[in-house]
């Protein structure tokens, strides 16, 4: 075949992605490491090729090797728990510095426009700012986590109003909260949150390494939600060559798959042209995982037990659930309600009845860590209220140790113990000191 030929064949080919993929949000995250590789600005230019074709693109940008380097000239050293770096106030500073100093590298490629290069005649608009809401991810195992923080809200209308005015976004892993303090965050916990609150068509993670899309690799080249459920249970450990990538990839992706982005991939970035092979033809070059299926709601049976004890083991671990037996369990199994899919129990809560005090506890709230945000358990409460106000109780009582915001949030207010029923206060667990908290219905 000719090169015209050749040329003509993959041009036309490509029409069909380009009409599907017009006016879809796309996420693109990628980490510093990155922008140190020579391939990087031919990424940012097809990138910005993207939104000449229409795609909305919201892209987030880690800075982790930025960071390291901004330490070490200070004489200073990071600590990580678990992969989470502890941001003391001198790492704050560094992480401030290297945010900065990325997106401006990155800006200052996508606003190239010399005659000679790929952005000639683009016109691209960058807009950044504070969409992004964060809040401490606190103490953990004794350890504080000083100004490490988690994403709270995505300021979803202000990055719509963005976009449909025909701008790039460009965010930062920097939240602020609403007393004005700055916390440093992963890069790919930010833009999964994005994707979920936009709902976009696709979430595209770029890393590195051989095993990404190989026929040897880590994973299957393309994964449906059950598939790739799967495949976390039986990823390599944390040390293993590609553990880390292909763990980390598949609790995003299956986040963002079960929250309404329709497609999650993970490539690499050191492929010229990865984004426009990925998206452009058929079979791709990176590792897809496609959401499916939806959630029961149902009242649980015995055969729930093992996914209830494997859905609260990890909050068990972190101290925010007091521990369960399977006997305990078993005997409260009618009282808890239960959200499944694929089989699996993905959220679930118990409600304990005093019909003598016309009041009801909401106990072991839990939602799988893939789900997390998602609205899972706003829908629980609810329909527990709905439920318990129909038999005529007038309130509903919570003992926490770690969520005691999100319920105030959601009309509970704080109470004594000695508002319990007296059959509960017998069994309030003083060590614990959960907070009391009741709302009236």
């Amino acid at each position: 075949m000719s090169e015209h030929a050749t040329f003509l064949r993959g041009f036309r080919g490509s029409a069909p992605y380009i009409h599907a993929h017009r006016g879809r949000v796309f996420v693109i995250q990628f980490d510093g490491d990155a922008l140190l590789e020579a391939p990087f600005s031919a990424l940012v230019h097809d990138m910005a090729l993207l939104h000449s074709l229409g795609v909305k693109l919201v892209i987030v940008h880690g800075f982790r090797p930025q960071i390291e380097n901004r330490l070490k000239l200070r004489g200073l050293e990071s600590q990580f728990i678990d992969g989470v770096r502890v941001t003391d106030a001198k790492s704050l500073e560094a992480a401030v510095d290297a945010a900065g100093s990325v997106r401006t590298e990155v800006e200052a490629l996508l606003s190239m426009g010399l005659a000679n290069s790929p952005m000639h005649g683009a016109g691209v608009r960058v807009a950044s700012g504070n969409f992004i809401t964060a809040r401490p991810v606190g103490i953990r195992d004794g350890v504080d986590f000083a100004f490490t923080g988690e994403v709270r809200r995505v300021d979803r209308e202000a990055i719509d109003r963005r976009l449909n005015e025909g701008s790039i976004v460009l965010v930062s892993a920097l939240g602020y909260s609403p007393s004005g303090e700055v916390f440093n965050m992963r890069a790919e916990d930010v833009a999964t949150e994005i994707a979920v609150e936009l709902k976009a068509q696709k979430l595209l993670l770029l890393r590195t390494g051989q095993w990404i899309g190989s026929s040897d690799g880590a994973l299957a080249r393309q994964l449906t939600l059950t598939d790739a459920r799967h495949a976390l249970s039986h990823s390599p450990p944390a040390n293993s060559d590609g553990g880390d990538i292909a763990r980390e990839f598949l609790i995003h992706a299956v986040r963002a798959c079960i929250n309404g982005v329709a497609r999650t991939h993970l490539l690499d970035y050191q492929i010229d042209g990865v984004l426009l092979l990925e998206l452009f033809t058929r079979d791709g070059v990176g590792i897809m995982v496609s959401a499916e299926a939806y959630d029961t709601k149902r009242r649980a049976t015995v055969e729930d037990i093992g996914g209830i004890l494997e859905l609260i083991a990890p909050l068990e671990e972190r101290g925010a659930l007091v521990r369960r037996s399977r006997d305990k369990i078993e005997t409260a199994i009618a009282d808890f309600l239960v959200l499944e899919r694929d089989g699996a129990v993905i959220a679930c809560t118990a409600v304990h009845v005093f019909a003598d005090d016309r009041v009801a506890e909401l106990a072991c709230l839990a939602v799988d860590d893939a789900y997390r945000m998602s609205g899972r358990g706003d829908f629980l409460l609810s329909e527990v209220e709905k439920e318990v106000r129909a038999d005529g109780i007038g309130r509903l009582f919570v003992l926490t140790t770690q969520a005691t915001h999100w319920f105030k949030e959601r009309g509970f207010e704080d109470a004594r113990i000695a508002d319990l029923p007296i059959e509960r206060q017998r069994l309030y667990n003083y060590e614990r000191g959960s907070k009391v908290l009741i709302k009236s219905l």
